[in-house]
């Protein structure tokens, strides 16, 4: 005489079993056992993936929690290697999600470092146009040479940064610091001699 399944002790029941117990009935505790069974094959292929213990452990429980729809939705053969691919796929997509946030962050720390290159420079081109004769100004930055005085106007009057600054000009952004320091210091002695 076979005895039933659902009186067999869960221990002892095939993965097979147990998974057919836990979609007839829902019972998360039949679901958390056939899980425990390959908890440290779960932690170990996210550790593999995230090198941090902390989110392997993260995954182990989100993945636990992720479970419940994937099953009502696959019809799963073999737990033990649909888990397998459930636990790989998860750990690809938490990465490319980490890299995205990586890639946006690099976004923003460029625009802050294009922000703080225009709002750094302190000049009398900077301040306070007004109090300034515009005049003696364009004088001067026609006196500049040509390189620094395409450099000194896409940087004040166009608001281009260093970057598309060579960008437009085809020249290392080492060249056009230099062209804008030295055309700032050219500008400030021109402006104060009043020549």
């Amino acid at each position: 005489m076979q005895l039933n399944p659902f009186h067999r002790k869960k221990e002892e029941l095939a993965d097979e079993d147990l998974l057919h117990n836990y979609l007839q009935t829902g019972d998360i505790d039949i679901l958390g056992e056939l899980y425990a069974r390959y908890m440290d094959l779960v932690y170990g292929l996210c550790l593999k993936h995230f090198k941090s213990r902390e989110n392997a452990k993260d995954a182990v429980i989100e993945l636990f929690a992720k479970l419940i729809p994937l099953l009502s939705k696959h019809k799963v053969q073999n737990f033990k290697s649909w888990l397998y691919v459930v636990t790989k796929n998860h750990c690809l997509m938490e990465m490319r999600k980490a890299k995205v946030g990586q890639v946006r962050s690099i976004g923003y720390e460029q625009e802050l470092q294009v922000f703080m290159e225009k709002a750094s420079e302190s000049h009398p081109i900077d301040k306070d146009p007004e109090e300034q004769n515009e005049e003696a100004l364009k004088r001067c930055i026609e006196k500049l040479k040509q390189q620094q005085k395409a450099c000194i106007e896409l940087f004040y009057f166009e608001n281009k940064s260093y970057r598309e600054i060579c960008s437009l000009l085809d020249m290392e952004e080492k060249k056009v610091k230099s062209y804008i320091q030295n055309g700032k210091r050219n500008l400030k002695i021109c402006l104060e001699t009043k020549e």
